[in-house]
């Protein structure tokens, strides 16, 4: 008597522990959600797109809001696909991360508000502003003599990266020539310092070592920064100091894009 009791609950837990996993797997499946986005397929939890309630995509999921289907069943919503990505990265992270370089600030902060995520709007905007303001301030590079630093080259451009990628450029290339680096030449923040930096008689002043070995002009400095800048779309606005009445006889170079 105990055997067959004792088998009917075997029965009865193995009957039961397979309806509860199969509600799981259930469940599982219901809580995941795919949308297409401009023919870009995103498969995601349910509460991931539910979680700043009044935004459209909580709208679409619980039914507030009509919203088509493709021909395969799945949300669709006709906007920008790849940008998407950084809308959903937000509803899952819960805040704005972008990959380095990202230009399309103006862009994403438009599907943030379509898809009604004000928070992510304003920090899209907020950054925008930001990258704005760096753009319109005028940063410099300036390559003088360590004895006097009235006598070099500058170089002003409204773009900080621009300027970052010259001075190692030109650090490269001084390593490349100069064998006792560090001691011939330093560097800081906005300005390299040529420990040995002297005029040559016809005016032209030549980065020596201190056993004479030629190394560079400034002239070819300029040419250098000049080519670069066209490279990357930049354009020489003007020579800062016209009275030289040359760009290869100029102090300065200033580039904008």
């Amino acid at each position: 008597m105990e055997r067959k009791i004792n088998k009917r609950e075997k029965e009865y837990e193995e009957r039961h522990s397979n309806s509860e996993g199969s509600d799981q797997d259930k469940n599982c499946k219901m809580s995941l959600i795919t949308l297409n986005v401009g023919g870009y397929l995103y498969i995601t939890q349910k509460q991931t797109l539910t979680k700043y309630p009044d935004s459209l995509l909580e709208g679409v999921v619980n039914g507030k809001i009509l919203c088509p289907f493709d021909a395969d069943g799945h949300y669709f919503i006709d906007r920008d696909g790849l940008l998407f990505r950084h809308i959903l990265n937000f509803l899952r992270n819960g805040e704005l991360l972008l990959p380095e370089g990202f230009r399309e600030n103006q862009l994403l902060a438009q599907e943030a508000d379509f898809f009604q995520l004000k928070i992510l709007s304003d920090a899209v905007k907020s950054r925008w502003e930001k990258e704005q303001l760096a753009s319109r301030e005028t940063t410099f590079l300036e390559i003088t003599d360590s004895h006097d630093r009235s006598q070099g080259l500058r170089i002003f451009c409204n773009a900080p990266d621009f300027i970052a990628k010259i001075k190692s450029r030109i650090v490269l290339v001084s390593k490349s020539r100069l064998d006792g680096f560090p001691e011939e030449f330093s560097i800081s923040s906005n300005i390299i310092q040529f420990k040995y930096f002297i005029k040559s008689e016809n005016g032209t002043r030549l980065v020596l070592k201190e056993d004479n070995t030629f190394v560079c002009t400034l002239e070819t400095l300029k040419f250098e920064a000049i080519m670069m800048a066209l490279k990357c779309g930049f354009r020489l606005l003007t020579s800062l100091d016209c009275s030289k009445g040359s760009i290869v006889h100029s102090d300065a170079l200033h580039f904008i894009k």
